[in-house]
């Protein structure tokens, strides 16, 4: 049980961003060329805390919802007795039963808070050792060759994750391996036939791939399931795996499940997620959704332990709004700080 804190009202501000990626950002469902985000400030007791929740156009939730929701209850928030953040989130989850984004914002300042009032970073506050966060990987997204190896070229890294799911795709991981010895993950979002993945993963397993993402369309349950019984490599679920309830459901068809803060609805969720995950022997990746700093901050605290890490989005992003983690050679190190560690006021 968390201990109680004082009652004060919160004060609730947001802004909303458009950040530019440093190069058009292109997967199986399309390109673009800026990240969308709302930022969320709660202040309490002369405390700030921040959270973020990028938009992400295949889930139908644009920033402009996200506002708009929040507006049209922003005063019943502020009237919340904020007392721990898992109070906090159950008390979000009912408010806005449809934009678990918004939730996963307001949840993540909500622990801001709390670890600020502690004056302790996240990680201490769950007992997790830094130390023992995986490398991250850093995302090529597709292009055409000479731009993707360029993009290699330009980070040398350990683990890069190549996205997959279009023409061409395995001759351009080919190519890639020609001048690289880095493990390679491959993210298809969906963008596979059951027949072009069972051809290509075989492919990729002689390239040296370490895992799969989301091979096929998360509707292809009995195709999946036939990937699953044969595939050569580790077939990890994204879009099959948005919330809580789908953590079970991917045991049948997945050897581990992706997941993002965002989609589930922010960090309380997703410690559910890890230890259900676990309990059922299922391999843990935490992603990312091209957050800044803060919503990557998100991630690496709750990090220690995991398997798989993709938390790069501050490396796609060519500006960012805050600073509190930095980046070596996939290593990932987290701010000194109480919360999520952010020493620069994103307001």
């Amino acid at each position: 049980m968390l201990n109680c804190l004082p009652f004060m009202p919160l004060r609730i501000s947001y802004r909303t961003l458009s950040l530019p990626f440093r190069h058009p950002f292109t997967i199986a469902k399309g390109t673009k060329t800026h990240q969308p985000s709302l930022l969320v400030q709660l202040e309490h007791m002369g405390i700030r805390g921040y959270g973020e929740a990028p938009a992400i156009a295949y889930y139908n939730i644009p920033v402009e919802k996200m506002v708009e929701d929040l507006e049209s209850k922003k005063a019943v928030l502020e009237r919340f007795s904020y007392t721990d953040p898992e109070r906090f989130w159950h008390f979000l989850h009912h408010l806005f039963p449809s934009n678990s984004f918004l939730v996963c914002a307001l949840d993540m300042a909500g622990w801001d808070l709390y670890g600020k009032i502690r004056r302790k970073p996240l990680y201490q506050c769950w007992n997790l050792d830094p130390t023992l966060i995986p490398m991250t990987d850093l995302t090529i997204g597709y292009d055409s060759q000479e731009k993707m190896l360029e993009k290699m070229k330009e980070t040398p890294w350990p683990i890069y994750k190549v996205k997959v799911g279009m023409e061409g795709d395995v001759e351009n991981l080919r190519l890639l391996r020609e001048y690289s010895d880095a493990i390679f993950r491959v993210d298809a979002n969906e963008g596979w036939s059951v027949e072009e993945a069972s051809e290509k993963i075989l492919q990729m397993k002689s390239l040296g791939v370490e895992l799969v993402e989301q091979p096929v369309s998360k509707q292809d349950r009995e195709g999946m399931r036939t990937l699953f019984e044969k595939s050569p490599l580790p077939l990890i679920a994204d879009e099959s795996c948005v919330s809580e309830k789908d953590v079970p459901l991917c045991k049948e068809f997945f050897h581990g499940i992706n997941i993002k803060l965002t989609k589930c609805g922010g960090i309380t969720p997703a410690r559910r997620m890890i230890r259900e995950a676990r309990s059922l022997g299922l391999k843990v990746m935490l992603g990312c959704m091209n957050e800044s700093t803060i919503g990557s901050a998100a991630i690496a605290h709750l990090a220690s332990g995991v398997d798989y890490l993709d938390m790069d989005g501050p490396m796609l992003l060519a500006e960012d709004v805050a600073q509190g983690i930095a980046y070596d050679q996939g290593r990932v190190k987290l701010a000194d700080a109480p919360g999520l560690g952010i020493s620069t006021e994103p307001f």
